[in-house]
């Protein structure tokens, strides 16, 4: 079992930057590959950034290019930085672990770790 928690949600202006913390609980971190999603109002969740154990990261389109996702395995965490932000971007953020099938984000398999996700509202 893994406990998370995201954290550095806020209101933000549009072009404007977040950066997002996860923190995971328990020993085997390291070994999992993570993965950022965003559920909007009336929108399905989905799945914007991943990073596999070994460090390789993949993008939803929607995202390419100003959102870069990393992980510090000495800390237990990984971390969305948000730039160029957008207001078709307000959602609330989760990460949670799983497993990648293939370098693509679409490879990527949650597990049923959720945490209780960070509010991200771009807005002028």
């Amino acid at each position: 079992q893994v406990q998370l928690v995201e954290s550095g949600g806020g209101l933000v202006q549009p072009g404007g930057s977040l950066r997002l913390s996860c923190a995971a609980s328990g020993s085997r971190f390291r070994i999992y590959d993570m993965g950022w999603y965003r559920q909007a109002p009336g929108k399905q969740r989905g799945v914007v950034a991943v990073v596999s154990s070994g460090g390789s990261t993949d993008y939803a389109d929607s995202v390419k290019g100003r959102f870069t996702i990393s992980r510090d395995n000495a800390k237990n965490t990984v971390l969305l930085q948000m730039n160029s932000l957008k207001p078709e971007d307000t959602a609330v953020y989760y990460c949670n672990a799983g497993r990648l099938y293939g370098s693509s984000w679409s490879s990527f398999r949650p597990y049923d770790y959720w945490g209780q996700g960070t509010q991200v509202t771009v807005s002028s």
